[in-house]
C-alpha cells in the first residue's frame, strides 16, 4: 500500500512533458494539457525562467521536441511590399534592406536553460520578395517528429535537420515554380504519416505538395490553380470516418484527402487574404474566414466526404490574422483591432466583448482553465476561460510580440523580436 502511495505522490513528476511540436501545439488548436503554467510574471520577475538572446528577425513559434527548442529567424532585411502597413503598430521596425547577404537561421535551444545547443544558417537567396512590415522569410513555424525537424521559409526552401544539427536534405520549391505572394509566404510545414505537406497558395500555379519526410522526395502533388493566395497552415483533421485536410483559401473553406491531395469537399463564398488557421472540436470545424473582421462559422462533418452541414455563421467580426480558439464550449478570439471576444460554440452567439490595450497578431492560448492573449506591445492578457469575462492577470514583457506562444513541461516559451523567454518552472 506503501508503494502505492508513494508511486502515486511521484506520477506528475514521471511522465513526460508535452511537446509542443508544431504550430498550436500537439492538437493544432492552440490547448496545452499541463496545469500549474504560469499566471503572472513580468520582464524581470522570478516567474522567468530564463531568456535567450535571438540574432535575427522571425515570427515562427517557437516549438518543442522533448529536452530541446527549435527556432527560425531572418538574418538581415529584405524587401517589404508597397502598401504593406495595414494595421500598423508604432513599435514595428521600419528599416529595409534588398536582401543581399540575407541568411536563414534554425536553432535549437535547451529547454532547461535556454542554452543554444547549435544553430545552422543558409543562404536565401539574390532576389528576395517583399514582405509585410509585420512579416518575414522567417515567418512559418517548424514542425518536428521524434526523429528530425523540419523548417520552410518565405523563399521556397525547405530543410530537414536532425535534433542534434545534422541537415538530412533540403529543396527549394522556386527551382521549380514562381514562388511569391502578396506580402510574403506564411504558411507553416504540417506532417501526416510519412509525408510532410506543403500548401503554395500563391498567385502563379498553385498547388499542394506531399514530399516524403525521409528524404525530400515528391510523393504527390494537387494542381490548384491560379490566382489563389492564402497564408493559412494546414490542418490535419484526423477522425473514423477519414482523416481530412482542411485548407482556409481565398477561394472556399475546403478538405482534401492528405493520402493523395484528392479534393473531398468545399464551403463557404470566397474572402480575400485568409490567413487564419481552422480549429477542429468533436465533429465540428471552427473558422473564419480572413480580412479585415470578416465572417466565422461553424461547419459539421461527421462521415466520411460528404458536403458538410454549416451549423451557423457569424458575417463579420472575426480576426484578421489572429486563429479562433476552441476552449470549453466557447470560441475565443482578438484581433488586430484590440477587441477580445467568447462565443458560443453551439450556436455563435456573443457571451462577451471586450476592448484590450494592444494590436493581436498572436493565436491565443488555453491552459489549466485560461486564456492568454498575447499584444504585439509584449503584454499578455490572462483571462478565466468561462462566460464571464474576467482578467486574472497582464504581464509585459516589454518586447514586441507577433509568435504564437507555446507550452511544455508547465513551462510558457514566448518568442519577441530580440529574445526567446522561458516564462514559469
Amino acid at each position: 500500500m506503501m508503494r502505492l502511495i508513494i508511486l502515486s505522490l511521484l506520477l506528475p513528476l514521471l511522465l513526460p512533458a508535452e511537446n509542443w511540436p508544431q504550430w498550436r501545439g500537439p492538437s493544432e488548436d492552440g490547448i496545452s494539457s499541463e496545469t500549474n503554467v504560469a499566471v503572472r510574471w513580468s520582464a524581470d520577475s522570478d516567474n522567468i525562467a530564463w531568456k535567450a538572446p535571438l540574432k535575427g528577425q522571425g515570427t515562427s513559434t517557437p516549438i518543442v521536441w522533448g529536452d530541446r527548442l527549435f527556432v527560425t529567424s531572418q538574418l538581415g532585411d529584405g524587401p517589404l511590399t508597397e502598401g504593406a502597413r495595414d494595421f500598423e503598430d508604432t513599435s514595428a521596425p521600419k528599416s529595409t534592406g534588398s536582401g543581399a547577404g540575407t541568411r536563414f537561421l534554425v536553432q535549437a535551444f535547451a529547454r532547461a536553460d535556454g542554452r543554444l545547443l547549435w544553430e545552422k544558417s543558409f543562404a536565401a537567396g539574390e532576389h528576395l520578395p517583399g514582405v509585410h512590415i509585420k512579416h518575414n522569410l522567417a515567418s512559418p513555424s517548424c514542425v518536428s517528429d521524434a526523429e528530425r525537424v523540419y523548417a520552410w521559409f518565405g523563399t521556397g526552401l525547405v530543410v530537414a535537420l536532425t535534433h542534434e544539427g545534422e541537415v538530412v536534405w533540403t529543396r527549394n520549391l522556386a527551382e521549380q515554380d514562381s514562388f511569391d505572394i502578396r506580402w510574403g509566404h506564411g504558411s507553416s510545414p504540417s506532417l501526416y504519416g510519412e509525408s510532410l505537406l506543403l500548401l503554395v497558395d500563391h498567385p502563379g500555379e498553385s498547388y499542394l505538395l506531399a514530399v516524403d519526410k525521409h528524404s525530400g522526395k515528391d510523393l504527390w502533388r494537387t494542381e490548384r490553380g491560379t490566382k489563389k493566395r492564402s497564408y493559412t497552415t494546414p490542418l490535419v483533421v484526423r477522425r473514423d470516418g477519414g482523416d481530412q485536410l482542411i485548407v482556409n483559401t481565398n477561394d472556399h473553406l475546403e478538405a482534401l484527402d492528405p493520402r493523395d491531395g484528392k479534393l473531398l469537399w468545399q464551403v463557404g463564398e470566397p474572402n480575400r487574404v485568409p490567413v487564419t488557421t481552422p480549429v477542429y472540436h468533436d465533429g465540428t470545424l471552427y473558422s473564419s474566414r480572413g480580412y479585415n473582421s470578416g465572417p466565422y462559422m461553424a461547419i459539421g462533418f461527421d462521415g466520411g466526404g460528404e458536403q458538410p452541414e454549416l451549423k451557423w455563421r457569424v458575417p463579420t467580426g472575426a480576426p484578421y490574422v489572429s486563429s479562433l480558439l476552441y476552449y470549453r464550449g466557447l470560441i475565443f478570439m482578438a484581433s488586430e483591432r484590440g477587441i477580445a471576444g467568447a462565443v458560443d460554440a453551439q450556436t455563435g452567439k456573443n457571451v462577451w466583448k471586450r476592448r484590450l490595450d494592444g494590436v493581436f497578431s498572436a493565436s491565443p492560448l488555453a491552459a489549466d482553465g485560461k486564456v492568454y492573449f498575447l499584444a504585439e506591445s509584449g503584454k499578455t492578457y490572462v483571462v478565466e476561460a468561462s462566460r464571464e469575462f474576467e482578467i486574472i492577470a497582464e504581464n509585459d514583457l516589454g518586447e514586441r510580440t507577433l509568435a504564437s506562444p507555446a507550452v511544455s513541461d508547465g513551462t510558457l516559451f514566448v518568442r519577441t523580436d530580440e529574445h526567446l523567454f522561458a516564462i514559469g518552472r
